[in-house]
Formats: C-alpha cells, structure tokens, sequence
C-alpha cells in the first residue's frame, strides 16, 4: 500500500508516519515538501519515506506527484493552522487551505485515480457554542470565530461536496485540540513549555507570558490523534465526518499550572495583550462517540504524560 501525507514535515505528520512506520511495515510512505520546508521532525525518518517537492497552491505540481506516486490512500494534514496568523493573513490562510484542497482533489481526478482521502478539519470550526450544545456532536451548527475556522469549514464542506458530486472517498475528521513533542511553539501548550525550559537555561527573564487563560480546551495527545487518522480510513464511512477527542476538558490556566509543577524554578505570570485574539471560542468539548463506535479507538497517552514529554523536548532544544 502506498500512503501520501501532505504536510509530512509538520506536527501530526511527522508523528503520523512514525506511527506508520512502526505499525504498518508493509506500507511505502509518501510526502509532499517544498524547497523551504523545514526538515527536523522528519530527519530522524528520512531514510525510511519518500520526499516530493509539490505545493498545494501549483496544481502542476500536485499532478506530477500524484502520477508518480499513485497513491492508495492520502492523509491531507498540510495547512496553514495557527488561528491567530489568520487574522494577520486571512487570504492567504483560505488560498491554502481552501483552495488547497480544491487543487488536491481537481489533481486527483484528472489523473482518474480515486484514493481513500482523510481530511484533517478541526474542532474551531464549530466557534460559537450554545451551553447547551455542549459537548459538541457532528451535527451541531457551525459558527467559525475566526478566518482559520473558516477555512476549515470549506475544507470539510468541500471534501462532502467532492463525494457527493464526484464519488471521491473522503473522509473527515474534526480533530480537538492536540499536543504533544514537535508542536510548534506558537501554539499554547508548547509555547508554555519552552518558556519555562528557556527560564531553567536562563535563557529568559522569569516571567510566563500569557494570554486568555480562561478558555477551556479538550486536548488528546498527538500520538492518539493520528492512529484515529488512520483508523478513519481503515473503518470510517466515505463521505462521513467524525469528532476525534478525550470528552474532557481543561481550562488554560489549569495547563499553565500543570506544566510548572514540572520545574523547580519561581515563575511569574504576566498577560502579554499581544497574545489576546479579536474573539475567542469559550469552550471546545468532544463528543466522539461516533467514531469511537465505529473503530475502537480509545485515548492512551495522559494528558500529563502529554505535557511531561513536550517539556522534555524543549529542554533539549532551547
């Protein structure tokens, strides 16, 4: 079987192949990279998976790839996902994620090939939850709060449409929050994380900063998160969606406590107004009962554990 992974370099992709590479032994892994792609996640695989070079915005570029690879199944995890960029760049966070994906598809039917594709949405495209539509199932409303969940709404909607227009073997998944080793540092857990590891080299003053600590996350750990990538398209339904969480969740503040009970070092916490979002989702909380009916699939990792391990790894790197 011959698996593709768009964003391979990245946070889940790097992960998902490792867990690919250890559990599917027989399966020959693909990626997609452009000439800037930063290559540490995956140097430690490099000799075991094939490189590419094609960019979601050149559709010319994804037909020579995809005709070379012929894939059986895609798990297309490449996009722009930090939520707050997309406020800086809302045309550009749509061009690649949106138009992206449209690109992928168009250069997958032309080439009249018709693999399983999982598409990996997210749990911001649900926004503006009522109290009473919590924890949030599939079929809740969607009201994205930002030009990131936007995008990911189009992404879902366009993988539906796709199915339904053309029969391609979609399938998607609405990740909740995850975290974990290799998680950029512009994302809360880990950005948290290297602080302090940058306050234990005295590599920075000691003082968190911070921003809206009350908003409430349900966040499963990376590894988890991508064998439910794979498991979506080993037992999920083409042309289905499915919620992929812990069912719990934790406020940030509660996170920001956690990770410094793990030092010995005295830290104060300061709000860095720069770090507040125009709006912000109150709550993010999973009902993944659907999917987890459908494929066994169970949480192993604790969130602690998740924690611990992704503070060691910014004190190896800082």
């Amino acid at each position: 079987m011959k698996v593709l992974i768009t964003g391979i370099t990245g946070f889940a992709g790097s992960h998902l192949a490792d867990y690919i590479l250890s559990q599917h032994k027989d399966v020959e892994i693909y990626g997609f990279i452009r000439w800037r792609s930063r290559r540490d996640n995956i140097d430690h695989i490099l000799d075991k998976i094939n490189l590419y070079e094609a960019d979601l915005k050149d559709i010319v570029s994804l037909k020579k790839a995809l005709s070379q690879i012929l894939p059986d199944r895609i798990f297309h995890l490449a996009a722009q996902s930090f939520v707050p960029t997309s406020w800086n760049c809302p045309a550009e966070t749509f061009s690649i994620n949106a138009v992206g994906e449209i690109n992928l598809f168009e250069a997958v039917l032309s080439l009249g090939i018709n693999p399983r594709i999982q598409i990996a949405g997210s749990s911001e495209e649900y926004g503006l939850v009522h109290p009473n539509e919590v924890p949030m199932k599939e079929d809740n409303h969607l009201r994205p709060l930002s030009p990131y969940a936007v995008s990911k709404v189009a992404q879902d909607l366009l993988a539906y449409q796709y199915f339904k227009s053309y029969g391609l073997h979609t399938v998607r998944t609405r990740g909740f929050n995850h975290t974990g080793p290799r998680r950029g540092d512009v994302f809360i857990c880990s950005n948290f994380a290297k602080q302090i590891a940058m306050i234990e080299k005295k590599k920075q003053e000691p003082v968190m900063y911070v921003g809206n600590l009350d908003a409430k996350r349900d966040f499963t750990d990376v590894r988890d998160m991508v064998r439910a990538y794979w498991l979506s398209l080993e037992k999920g339904k083409k042309g289905d969606v499915y919620n992929i969480g812990t069912g719990k969740t934790y406020r940030i503040k509660e996170i920001l406590d956690k990770l410094l009970s793990l030092t010995e070092d005295d830290i104060k916490i300061k709000v860095d107004p720069d770090r507040l979002r125009p709006s912000d989702v109150p709550v993010l909380l999973s009902d993944s009962t659907k999917f987890r009916k459908i494929t066994g699939w169970e949480p192993k990792i604790s969130f602690s554990q998740s924690l611990k391990d992704l503070l060691d790894f910014w004190r190896e790197r800082v």
